[in-house]
């Protein structure tokens, strides 16, 4: 195949992808120029292709061009913001990769991948500039902004009621907080609960989800971009700046790039920022609480969080329970929930029948508190003149119902497995029904002096349950 015929086939492959590339000769040429390009700047792909770039973008200074720069000299840029007007006057935003392409010491190309991040630029800067309002006096909007405290916290299961302990701890000091839990635990709610009941309860509070936006968009969210900095930056503070004097909410941590983490850890150790593109040191005082939904030790085993950075941030430990390790707190959970959504929904359901309760106390929610506001919220919204919930009611995938707890199978074998998988059983039936020894032993369909055998074997008296 010929040269030019291997350039045709790159060019038909190149427009099925969504980036944006173009190629230029050794001499400057236009040789690929796909579809996602053209869309992006404008240009038909017909008056761009065989035609030198410079004639083609006139107004672009050499300097300025990481395209030039590649071929002429000999100059990579990896990952770089860039901000221009396409033909059509729009602001475009992009992430751009520039390479040279070197055949025995002698350049013989430049190739462009350009990524379009136009509506998650303007989405990022909507965000800083919400939050810049949200911090201004203005009791209206204060009134929309939903704040967690720890009287908001709904729990009397032993394990919760130590991690709230932990929690009010925290709030007293201005120490960082690393909270791990499953998804849909409330570790946002424990995280606010910490700062506005804490010591900086009359600063800003501001979260942000680091899987929510890429690296470059990221660390400008955080650390705020200078004007000069890049192509298209102006002046804009960052979240580092506009959370000075309170609590920045990191969620996702692990979703951080590995070398974004390496800069968070530094802004940690020295109390000071710098905007993106910037040369200027700003001081702050900032306290982190970042969050994790999987064990820290794994994270840091797969390479997604810096070891480094997770003991700078773990200086307040807290792991919060699932909601299948506090099954007492479920029934209490749900009548909150009935009572906040007959609000929303302007219905008047006063309880749960017993199947309904029994329904609930016996599925194991792997979306945790979170999946049982959304049960009880649906039950509601579906009800009619109804005043009590029943199990007909109750949507749950009975696929899920059973209990499903990993106790080192491998490690441990089959005999002590069951052995654990029976004790978790009759302590949930237990706690559901009260330690009513004869409603327990129906459901379980088991006699009672087996039930009391089995009660007495695995100590699941409700004193030592109590206290565990």
């Amino acid at each position: 195949m010929k040269n030019k015929n291997y350039i045709k086939v790159m060019q038909n492959i190149l427009h099925l992808l969504d980036e944006g590339v173009h190629v230029l000769d050794k001499d400057g040429n236009s040789i690929i120029y796909n579809d996602a390009m053209s869309n992006l700047e404008k240009m038909d792909t017909k008056d761009v292709l065989n035609k030198p770039f410079a004639e083609i973008f006139k107004n672009l200074d050499a300097k300025d061009s990481t395209l030039l720069q590649a071929l002429y000299n000999n100059k990579s840029t990896i990952n770089k913001s860039q901000t221009y007007l396409n033909k059509d006057g729009k602001k475009i935003a992009t992430i751009n990769t520039t390479v040279p392409i070197v055949d025995n010491g002698e350049i013989i190309a430049a190739v462009e991948v350009a990524k379009d991040i136009t509506e998650m630029q303007e989405m990022s800067n909507k965000i800083l500039e919400l939050r810049k309002e949200i911090e201004q006096p203005n009791e209206v909007k204060e009134l929309k902004i939903k704040k967690y405290r720890f009287n908001n916290l709904i729990g009397k299961s032993p394990n919760f009621r130590a991690v709230i302990n932990i929690a009010k701890k925290a709030a007293k000091s201005s120490a960082s907080v690393f909270i791990y839990g499953e998804t849909g635990t409330g570790k946002e709610l424990i995280a606010q609960s910490i700062h506005f009941d804490g010591v900086r309860q009359n600063k800003p509070f501001l979260a942000q989800n680091c899987a929510a936006l890429p690296e470059t968009l990221l660390e400008g969210i955080l650390f705020g971009t200078a004007k000069g900095g890049f192509t298209g930056a102006v002046d804009r503070a960052g979240l580092f700046e506009q959370a000075n004097g309170g609590t920045l909410l990191l969620d996702e941590i692990n979703s951080m790039p590995y070398e974004l983490q390496g800069k968070l850890l530094r802004v940690l150790q020295e109390d000071y920022i710098r905007r993106v593109g910037g040369s200027k040191d700003i001081p702050i005082d900032v306290r982190i609480i970042a969050t994790v939904n999987e064990k820290a030790e794994t994270l840091i085993k797969q390479g997604k969080l810096r070891s480094d950075l997770y003991y700078r941030l773990k200086i307040i430990a807290i792991d919060v329970p699932p909601l299948r390790e506090r099954k007492e707190d479920i029934l209490i959970l749900a009548d909150q929930f009935i009572d906040k959504h007959n609000q929303r929904y302007n219905k008047n359901v006063w309880m749960l029948s017993d199947k309904a309760k029994e329904k609930l106390m016996s599925y194991n929610y792997p979306g945790n508190v979170r999946e049982l506001e959304n049960i009880i919220m649906a039950a509601i919204s579906m009800t009619d003149d109804e005043n009590v919930l029943t199990d007909k009611q109750i949507l749950i995938d009975d696929s899920n119902n059973a209990v499903k707890i990993d106790y080192g199978f491998s490690e441990i074998g089959v005999d002590k497995y069951l052995e654990n998988l029976e004790k978790e059983i009759i302590k949930n039936t237990l706690i559901t029904y009260q330690y009513n020894i004869t409603k327990s032993a129906e459901y379980l369909k088991i006699k009672r002096q087996t039930l009391q055998h089995k009660m007495k074997k695995y100590n699941l008296t409700q004193a030592t349950d109590n206290k565990s």
